[in-house]
C-alpha cells in the first residue's frame, strides 16, 4: 500500500559523457561542448537516487536538454529542478523555467529517483541540444540524433515545467502551473509540488497550482487496492529535533464526499529511516500501517491522545523499508492549525519510538487509493511556519 518519494544516503559518484537522442538544434556554427556528472547518491532495495550536473564548456546556453539510455531497465519514478520523461530506455531531462541558461563553464544540476531490479549502472553515454558530450568543444550546425517525437503541446507557464495539456473540468482559469505528466513537479521558494501519479494502475490526474498555497488536482483513478497517488506540497528541513524552535501549520482543503483517500502530512527523517503521517480527514477503503490488526482493521497503540491541537490515534508498523507512524484524527476536518513540532517531540519522549532525528522532507497533500469517477481535491490554503 506504500510507496514514496525520495531517497536513502549512501553516495556514489561517478563522472561520466555520453550521448543520446534530442529536443532542439543549436545555432549554426556554435561552439557547442559539455561534460556530465552523473552521481548515484542513494540506493535502497529497488530503488535508487540520483544527482546529474551539466558542465557548459561551449558557447552560453538559453536552454538545455539531456538525454541518456538506461542498459538495464532502470526508470525513473520522480524528478526535481528538470522535467525528465522516459520512452523505453531513453530518458530526456528538460530544463525547470529557472535553470535553463548555462554561462560557458557554467553548470546545471537536477536530481531525481529511480527504480531498479538486477543491476543499476551508470549510463554510458548523454547528450546536451544534441551534442555529444566529450568534454571538448566542437562546432555544430543542428542536432547528430533524431528528435524524439513526444514534445510538450502547450508552452510552460511562467514558471513550473507541465508536459501535458490538462482537461478544464476543476482546473481555474488563473492556475500559474498545469500539468498531467506522472512525474511532474514545480518549484517556488523554498516549495515543491509533485503530480506523483506513481502508483501501479492508477488511472488520470491532472495537477493544478495558483501558488505553494493554493493548488488542487482533478483525479480519476479505479478503486482498486493499493494507493495510486500522493499529489502534494513539500519542504525539505534536514534540521535536528532539537534544533526546532516551532513547526506549525495551518490547512484548508476541500475533498469529494466519497472516494478512498486520507488528507495528510507526510514527514521523513534520518535519511528516509522514519515516516510519520498525519492524517487530518481520511475516507473509503484506507488505513494506516500498524504492528497488529482486528476483525475492525489496524489497532492503535495509544488512543485519543490529546496533542497539537487536536486528538489522535497513533499507530506504529513498518513497510519493510521504514518505519511508519500515523496519527489519525479522531474525527474528520477539512481545515484547521496544528503543532507538528509537538508531536514529533511525542514520538520522541513520550512513545520513545525515535530520537533526535534529522527532520528531512515535510509534505502536505492527497493519498489517493480510488476514487468515485473525476473528483477534485483542493488546498484552498496552506501555511508551514518553522524557527
Amino acid at each position: 500500500m506504500r510507496r514514496r518519494n525520495l531517497a536513502l544516503a549512501l553516495v556514489t559518484t561517478t563522472a561520466i559523457t555520453a550521448a543520446a537522442g534530442v529536443l532542439t538544434a543549436l545555432p549554426a556554427s556554435a561552439a557547442a561542448g559539455c561534460r556530465v556528472a552523473y552521481t548515484i547518491s542513494s540506493t535502497w532495495p529497488g530503488g535508487f537516487g540520483a544527482n546529474v550536473t551539466i558542465t557548459n564548456v561551449g558557447d552560453p546556453l538559453s536552454s538545455w536538454t539531456l538525454t541518456w539510455s538506461y542498459s538495464a531497465g532502470q526508470t525513473v519514478t520522480q524528478a526535481w529542478n528538470a522535467t525528465v520523461t522516459q520512452s523505453g530506455s531513453a530518458v530526456t531531462a528538460r530544463n525547470a523555467g529557472y535553470n535553463g541558461s548555462i554561462a560557458t563553464n557554467g553548470t546545471a544540476s537536477f536530481g531525481f529517483n529511480g527504480s531498479w531490479t538486477g543491476s543499476n549502472p551508470v549510463p554510458s553515454s548523454f547528450a546536451v541540444n544534441g551534442t555529444t558530450c566529450t568534454g571538448g568543444v566542437s562546432p555544430t550546425t543542428g542536432p547528430t540524433t533524431t528528435p524524439p517525437t513526444t514534445r510538450p503541446t502547450t508552452s510552460p507557464p511562467p514558471t513550473g515545467n507541465p508536459t501535458t495539456p490538462p482537461p478544464t473540468n476543476g482546473v481555474p482559469s488563473d492556475a500559474v502551473w498545469v500539468a498531467s505528466g506522472q512525474w511532474d513537479n514545480w518549484t517556488s521558494g523554498n516549495y515543491t509540488l509533485y503530480n506523483n501519479l506513481w502508483g501501479g494502475g492508477a488511472g488520470s490526474q491532472t495537477i493544478w497550482a495558483r501558488s505553494w498555497q493554493n493548488w488542487g488536482v482533478e483525479a480519476n483513478h479505479p478503486r482498486t487496492s493499493g494507493v495510486k497517488t500522493y499529489p502534494n506540497v513539500s519542504r525539505t528541513l534536514n534540521r535536528t529535533l532539537s534544533s526546532l524552535g516551532s513547526v506549525t501549520g495551518s490547512f484548508n482543503t476541500t475533498v469529494p464526499g466519497d472516494g478512498d483517500f486520507s488528507a495528510t502530512y507526510d514527514i521523513w527523517a534520518n535519511n528516509h529511516a522514519y515516516e510519520v503521517m498525519i492524517w487530518t480527514n481520511y475516507q473509503g477503503n484506507v488505513g494506516p500501517i500498524a504492528e497488529s490488526y482486528d476483525a475492525n482493521g489496524a489497532v492503535p497503540n495509544y488512543r485519543n491522545v490529546n496533542l497539537g491541537g487536536h486528538t489522535w490515534n497513533v499507530y506504529r508498523g513498518s513497510n519493510g523499508a521504514n518505519a511508519v507512524f500515523s496519527f489519525l484524527r479522531t474525527s474528520d476536518t477539512n481545515s484547521g492549525n496544528i503543532d507538528l513540532l509537538a508531536l514529533m517531540n511525542w514520538l520522541r519522549n513520550t512513545a520513545g519510538w525515535w530520537g533526535d532525528v534529522t527532520v528531512g522532507e515535510l509534505q502536505y497533500g492527497f493519498e489517493i487509493s480510488g476514487t468515485a469517477g473525476q473528483s477534485n481535491f483542493t488546498v484552498n490554503n496552506y501555511t508551514l511556519n518553522v524557527s
